[in-house]
């Protein structure tokens, strides 16, 4: 079966409960057309390089799918339609990293590097 990453950006005015929510349904939209999601992130609510939809922040989420196109192709045709979601992108993978992704790992290495310094 295909392997895909899909990654969203949500409005930045939600709580984390509500982005936790988008991505509990669009892991439902994925699982009800015979697909599976391995892997969900949340990469927080990170700075925007430019204003989109006049958002300047966005709430990051990452999924990991197996799913044939026709699903990946419904998941982005009701991501496109929620209000909620101001930006996405699904890219077929030839398989899913191991453990945590660049971005979380990324994430560790900056409070770690902030905890030396604060240490020194």
């Amino acid at each position: 079966m295909p392997l895909y990453e899909h990654v969203f950006l949500a409005r930045q005015d939600l709580s984390q409960a509500q982005v936790d929510t988008l991505a509990a349904s669009a892991t439902e939209i994925v699982e009800t057309n015979h697909g599976k999601v391995t892997k969900t992130e949340t990469w927080g609510l990170r700075s925007l390089a430019y204003k989109i939809a006049k958002n300047r922040k966005a709430h990051f989420v990452m999924l990991n799918i197996e799913a044939p196109a026709g699903v990946v192709a419904e998941l982005e045709r009701q991501t496109a339609i929620n209000e909620d979601v101001i930006r996405f992108m699904t890219v077929r993978v030839d398989e899913h990293e191991g453990g945590p992704s660049v971005m979380m790992r990324k994430n560790e290495r900056d409070r770690s590097r902030r905890r030396e310094r604060e240490g020194e």
